[in-house]
């Protein structure tokens, strides 16, 4: 016996409506410099979708599971309606078919135009960097420190100083884990993350060889060996991410309520430390001649003008 769903009506309607939030967050995190949570604040469900994150609990979730006893439907529904999953589920379909149609691209950039492309994410994660800090003030030695912290913490982890523990699938678990955690909030991304960790371009390919190796599978011309090896690192990081989005993004939303303009601050030094993290894919496949300088410069441009005809349209980024 199932729930009785007699009673209820989908506001089809709204589905859509929300399934396309979830593509523009989706685009949105998927690209380092904006942030999926500013998307969510400028289209005015950024405090809805973090009431249903912070609903996401163990104790809700055994809640529905229990739904099967005719004693406990009443708690399951309620534990349903609390978690707001006619929200989550459709806002999280559109953004995972954001993000797999971006991986795919910046798998294939990656390949033949890499100058381009990570010269155009120097130029997004710059112009972030300064629309955020602009809404931002200084006005104490503390709120220096905090900012410069990000700074240094992230010019660190980008060079390879500082890196997280382990390797393979303990380091995309907590790739996972953080990048997820940034995508709620508002002025840094999960991209920009994974950029900083080294591992956006790795992880992009994983996803892109994935969805191609099923769609072989199903035309009849792949085999289940050609899914398993880049869904194995898919899923590791889908469950770090799960589980990133239940305690580290929930420590930071604290961090927020109780020193919001420092944790603001330090977040966004961390983009600021973040900006030559890209140039590092390009010092890998070339010399750093005069045309190439130029080259990655114009590309940068680029994402600059991008950002801020972004910023201005939106009326201003706001990294609350």
């Amino acid at each position: 016996m199932g729930y009785n769903l007699a009673n209820r009506t989908v506001d089809w309607f709204d589905v859509l409506r929300t399934y396309g939030y979830g593509l523009c967050m989706g685009t949105a995190d998927a690209l380092p410099g904006v942030s999926g949570g500013t998307v969510a604040l400028l289209l005015g469900f950024y405090g809805r979708l973090i009431a249903a994150i912070t609903a996401l609990t163990p104790g809700r979730a055994l809640a529905v599971l229990r739904g099967y006893d005719a004693d406990r439907r009443d708690r399951a529904r309620t534990a349903l309606v609390e978690m707001d999953l006619e929200f989550l589920l459709p806002l999280g379909v559109g953004m995972v078919t954001a993000v797999a149609l971006i991986a795919t691209t910046v798998s294939a950039l990656a390949e033949s135009h890499p100058i381009a492309l990570f010269g155009f994410f120097t130029g997004l994660i710059a112009a972030s960097a300064i629309v955020l800090f602009r809404s931002l003030e200084f006005s104490s030695p503390a709120h220096g420190l905090a900012g410069s912290a990000g700074v240094g913490l992230a010019l660190l982890v980008a060079s390879n100083v500082i890196q997280l523990p382990g390797s393979g699938s303990v380091l995309i678990f907590l790739a996972g884990a953080l990048a997820i955690s940034a995508m709620i909030l508002p002025g840094i991304s999960g991209a920009l993350i994974l950029i900083l960790l080294g591992q956006y371009v790795f992880l992009s390919a994983e996803l892109s060889a994935f969805l191609d190796s099923i769609s072989a599978l199903v035309s009849g011309s792949g085999s289940v060996a050609a899914v398993l090896e880049p869904g194995a690192t898919v899923v590791v990081f889908v469950l770090g991410g799960f589980v990133g989005l239940v305690t580290i993004a929930r420590v930071v939303r604290r961090a927020l309520e109780a020193r919001r303009e420092l944790t603001l601050l330090f977040l966004v030094g961390l983009i600021a430390g973040s900006i030559p993290a890209p140039l590092y894919s390009i010092d890998e496949a070339y010399a750093w001649t005069t045309d190439i300088v130029v080259l990655t410069g114009a590309w940068a441009l680029v994402g600059i003008v991008a950002l801020l005809a972004l910023d201005i349209l939106a009326g201003g980024f706001d990294p609350e």
